[in-house]
């Protein structure tokens, strides 16, 4: 789920709208030991605060993931795959601007996403609070918005390898597959970053490479069926939930779950519950109404007076930190490359 990601400051001076597109330059305190230039880059000003770290967080997979990186000047780096080809953007608040930089094939799309990346389509003026818990954290984030990268598979394969394990097994195998199989990153970044493998390099990973990276054959399968009608899957990024879910539950091995963690951040779905998440029913179920062992319908009930904004309702309750005290030992990890 997405709420498990930190805060980070937010910028709360509202501004003006603005956007602005500049002549390439040298991007501001690149990572060390690289000498490329950017192809090209934008200014944009939001006009609302805008926090980065809770927008981008959602899009991290893990502290070493090799398609995201913060620096210690604040920027965020992310790696994509577009239409166009492989790109790398680095991201970063001036003020109440935002500063963006990208390299690559896809250097043109993804500046051109920036906006709705960082939650322009996001409308959270419907959204009323009608728990303590939620209107307190709402008040404390007004930089959050629901970002949407508009790249379905790039969200769905991850998701597909967060099925019924821990998220460290997952994001094990995520920096396995990528720093095997992905491509170096464009741009002036160290070796460590991928962008994510076409349709085809995933169709041809063998067997015992999705085994070594602890992949059992259900969600290698899963995977598999997937990147086959990739094209058909993309086209959900401009679906309708209910169309979008839709679509991506025709292929075998993905269910509500996959789907509604797909979608939050492809399509920024305001309304896309993670029903079947292993800590959700029970971290909403207290924060609402004191219930440690809810479930799933017991989820859905107390979050339907938030119809159409529910991942919005779920993810503040994530960041207010109001946690069930934890009764049973954490799941243990499984090492299937070892069995």
């Amino acid at each position: 789920m997405s709420g498990r990601f930190a805060p980070r400051p937010v910028t709360r001076t509202p501004v003006r709208d603005g956007d602005t597109t500049v002549p390439p330059q040298a991007p501001r305190e690149p990572p060390a030991g690289t000498k490329a230039r950017p192809t090209r880059t934008r200014t944009w000003t939001p006009p609302w605060p805008l926090d980065l770290a809770l927008v981008l967080g959602p899009l991290r997979r893990g502290p070493a993931d090799p398609t995201f990186r913060t620096t210690p000047d604040g920027a965020f780096w992310r790696t994509s795959r577009t239409p166009a080809g492989p790109g790398t953007l680095r991201v970063a608040a001036r003020g109440g601007a935002v500063e963006a930089t990208a390299w690559g094939e896809g250097a043109e799309q993804l500046l051109d996403q920036l906006p709705p990346l960082l939650g322009s389509l996001d409308d959270p003026s419907t959204f009323e609070p009608r728990h303590r818990v939620v209107a307190e954290t709402w008040r404390r984030r007004p930089g959050l918005r629901l970002g949407r990268t508009g790249l379905v598979l790039e969200s769905l394969i991850p998701s597909i390898l967060e099925q019924k394990v821990t998220t460290d097994e997952a994001y094990r195998a995520w920096r396995l597959l990528l720093r095997k199989y992905g491509e170096p990153a464009p741009g002036p970044v160290d070796g460590r970053m991928h962008v994510m493998p076409c349709p085809r390099t995933w169709s041809l990973i063998p067997s015992w490479e999705w085994h070594r990276a602890g992949v059992d054959s259900k969600r290698s399968a899963t995977i598999l069926r997937a990147v086959r009608v990739a094209k058909r899957l993309e086209e959900a990024s401009t679906m309708t939930l209910e169309e979008a879910s839709a679509r991506l539950q025709l292929i075998p091995g993905i269910g509500p779950w996959t789907a509604a963690e797909t979608l939050q951040r492809s399509n920024g779905a305001p309304d896309a519950v993670s029903v079947g998440d292993y800590h959700l029913p029970s971290m909403v179920g207290y924060a609402l109404a004191g219930d440690r062992d809810a479930d799933d319908e017991a989820m859905l009930e107390l979050l339907a007076p938030y119809a159409g904004q529910r991942h919005r309702a779920a993810r503040l309750i994530l960041l207010s930190g109001t946690t069930p005290p934890r009764r049973a030992p954490r799941m243990t990890p499984r090492n299937i490359a070892t069995l």
